[in-house]
């Protein structure tokens, strides 16, 4: 507790963070909180699970006293978000009497606006807080703290022009905070223009070879789904998180991964939030395993115990990339980071790999027993439609064929094989039609 100590922060917060078992600063932590405890405007580069919400959080909770008024405004690109930085909150100022409420669409808006009136710290999405300003229920003049959190995640969602409105809601005489994995020309832009002099203050992302082990195969593209089934099956591992790139992978995933008895649930934008809130608890209590998700439902959430993390679709950017496998590894504790390319994916995987302080190890494949699996779960009952036997005829219920959405290769695309890639001569491939002129360069072994 004596590191804690000597960033400034009081008996009150240092008592809470004993309790938590929280050890030392991260290093986050150890470089924002003095400067925010200072009044100083801060921009951080942070990724997810860094320990940043203690680092904004710090000074509001140190320095706010109830009374009634909206005095600190904490925005986020998710409701799951929203939702995790307001209980982190609650916990480290429960020796205060602050009241902190999260604001979020999916829910109905009336219980928000009855607990308005009495709200110190409010946590919430862009779309949703533009809302109760439109109606007129939440008046910002009297915030004192503004934090952005997750700001590029914000914007590729895009809610730019709403955070802009929101912020000229505020008064100018605040503290501003704000927060991103990268920093990039439109949140420098942001900056700029709303903030006072403020002092850049960057973690070091990479990735610990020594903690997380990083590794892929290279799968024909009707053994995609086998492999996955297959790896998760034979592993040992805690809880799982198995990314996709679209919704429909997400829900296809999930409903094949039951089929074959695998128990996983899906976590996405098209869910009602009732019911993303019930799957994200029933997974941090480890009554299920494996999570399937999308980077927009994922990102920001802070899951402890996460062992393995599956790329079955490869994300387009090394950053998202740096961001998914970061949710395991954490704590001291080991994880391991597994991607399953098909055809689709070398366009992504060539890009990622461009990052030179990723070091992926190729994994010769194992023998793998060919999963059922169906493409269409919206077609009536007994219908033939979308279904297909193991030699891909329709009418018998499963289907060997095509292991996920769209995932054969168009004309032209490479065909993979177990020994390894055979890149494209055109360079196109259905997952980044705008790299087609580029082809995909092997990864060394």
């Amino acid at each position: 507790m004596e590191s804690f100590k000597k960033l400034g922060l009081s008996q009150d917060i240092l008592k809470v963070l004993n309790e938590l078992k929280f050890e030392k600063p991260t290093e986050i932590q150890e470089k924002a909180i003095p400067l925010a405890m200072a009044g100083k405007d801060i921009i951080g580069g942070s990724a997810t699970g860094s320990g940043k919400t203690l680092a904004f959080a710090s000074p509001i909770i140190e320095k706010l006293k109830p009374n009634g008024n909206v005095q600190a405004l904490i925005m986020t690109p998710t409701r799951e978000l929203a939702i995790q930085v307001a209980e982190s909150i609650k916990q480290f100022s429960k020796n205060k009497r602050l009241n902190i409420l999260p604001v979020y669409g999916g829910v109905s808006i009336n219980e928000q606006i009855r607990k308005l009136h009495d709200t110190d710290i409010l946590v919430g999405t862009p779309g949703r807080i533009q809302d109760h300003i439109n109606r007129k229920t939440l008046r910002l003049n009297k915030v004192k703290f503004l934090v952005l959190d997750e700001v590029d995640r914000m914007f590729d969602m895009g809610f730019s022009r709403d955070v802009e409105r929101i912020i000229d809601e505020c008064p100018k005489d605040r503290q501003t905070m704000l927060f991103s994995a990268t920093i990039s020309a439109s949140i420098d832009h942001l900056a700029r223009k709303h903030t006072r002099n403020a002092v850049e203050v960057e973690v070091e992302s990479y990735v610990d070879p020594t903690k997380l082990k990083q590794i892929y195969y290279d799968t024909p593209n009707n053994l995609k789904f086998s492999l996955l089934v297959h790896l998760l099956k034979d592993e040992k591992s805690n809880l799982v998180m198995v990314f996709c790139n679209t919704r429909r992978n997400v829900d296809f995933v999930e409903k094949n991964l039951k089929k074959n008895k695998i128990n996983a649930v899906a976590i996405h934008g098209g869910l009602t939030q009732n019911r993303r809130s019930r799957i994200m608890k029933n997974f941090n209590n480890a009554t299920t395993q494996v999570l399937i998700c999308t980077d927009v439902a994922a990102r920001g959430l802070d899951i402890p115990g996460v062992s393995h993390v599956y790329n079955y679709d490869l994300p387009s950017s090394s950053d998202d990339y740096i961001h998914r496998i970061g949710r395991t590894a954490r704590a001291g504790k080991e994880g391991i980071a597994i991607s399953i390319l098909a055809s689709r994916d070398y366009d992504n995987f060539s890009t990622i790999t461009r990052n030179k302080s990723l070091k992926i190890e190729r994994k010769e494949l194992p023998r793998i027993e060919r999963v059922g699996i169906e493409t269409d779960f919206r077609s009536p009952r007994g219908s033939n439609r979308g279904r297909f036997d193991d030699r891909g005829r329709p009418g018998r219920g499963i289907s060997n064929r095509s292991e996920s959405p769209r995932s054969r290769p168009r004309r032209g695309e490479p065909q993979n094989t177990q020994n390894g890639f055979r890149g494209s001569r055109s360079g196109r491939t259905s997952s980044n039609r705008s790299q087609r002129n580029r082809s995909f360069n092997r990864p060394r072994r």
